[in-house]
């Protein structure tokens, strides 16, 4: 089936390019999304007039999204994570995780569109890509560090500071038992 795209489109073409398609990929997706057209002469016609147009859209897309990977590149997530021993992360880092972080630092992005291979299970500093256009990824800077303290240590540390205090406050010695 051939079809002159509409739009760019991972991985088949770009806005203009006449592609030789499977007839279900064409059918079932392309045309109804408005991606691409069937290639006959009046479409051929049509789609010169309005290619103006397209164009004017895709630049409008390509600047929002080129404003969006210098936000992206200017950023700088910080995640901190319940570590084990030998600083071994308690799960992981997943692109849920970064977008939320994205989110709250003011930048919205969808987390599909964050490319991680795998999930972050180290500590670290790591350049995640974000997935803009086809055409434009961005990169922002994630860096895993520890937990600020462990609650278990927060709950022992806490009696301990507030005994002396209070044995003081009674004018009564501390009494020590064994």
């Amino acid at each position: 089936m051939e079809l002159i795209l509409r739009a760019d489109v991972e991985n088949l073409g770009r806005l203009g390019d006449k592609v030789a398609v499977k007839p279900g990929y064409g059918r079932n997706y392309l045309i109804p999304q408005g991606l691409a057209m069937l290639a006959t002469e009046a479409n051929l016609r049509r789609f010169e007039n309005e290619r103006k147009k397209l164009q004017a859209k895709r630049d409008a897309l390509m600047g929002a999204a080129q404003t969006l990977a210098d936000k992206l590149a200017a950023a700088v997530i910080v995640i901190e994570v319940r570590v084990g021993e030998g600083d071994k992360l308690y799960g992981s880092v997943t692109s849920a995780i970064i977008a939320d972080k994205l989110a709250a630092a003011g930048v919205e992005i969808d987390r599909k569109k964050i490319v991680l291979d795998e999930p972050i299970r180290a500590l670290g500093q790591y350049e995640v890509a974000v997935k803009l256009l086809p055409e434009l990824r961005g990169k922002v800077s994630v860096t895993v560090v520890r937990q600020g303290g462990n609650e278990e240590e927060e709950v022992l540390a806490a009696p301990a500071a507030s005994a002396p205090a209070s044995a003081e406050a009674d004018g009564q010695p501390e009494e020590e038992t064994a």
